[in-house]
């Protein structure tokens, strides 16, 4: 049975910090795969005429979903995230 589970992630450039988002979002699946949280799956990111970006990736369960939001290191990566994004 496959736990993967894949979502979709929204982020809203803070004016004038797109730049450093899209650099974060470039890294961010391999830094999970780094904690052993994220699938294989090649993420996706697109942006809107709007200006959002969306991510599309997979975590590898619901397990490293849970444990992510417990790691030191992925709530630091986050914390970088909401210093340039909503």
């Amino acid at each position: 049975m496959n736990e993967e589970r894949v979502v979709i992630v929204g982020y809203k450039p803070i004016p004038g910090k797109e730049p450093e988002l899209i650099r974060l979002i470039k890294t961010h699946v391999d830094h999970l795969r780094n904690e052993g949280f994220a699938s294989e799956r090649n993420p996706i990111i697109m942006q809107s005429k709007n200006g959002a970006i969306l991510e599309v990736f997979g975590w590898k369960s619901k397990e490293a979903i849970e444990a992510a939001h417990k790691n030191e290191k992925v709530q630091k990566m986050w914390e970088e995230f909401a210093k340039v994004s909503e």
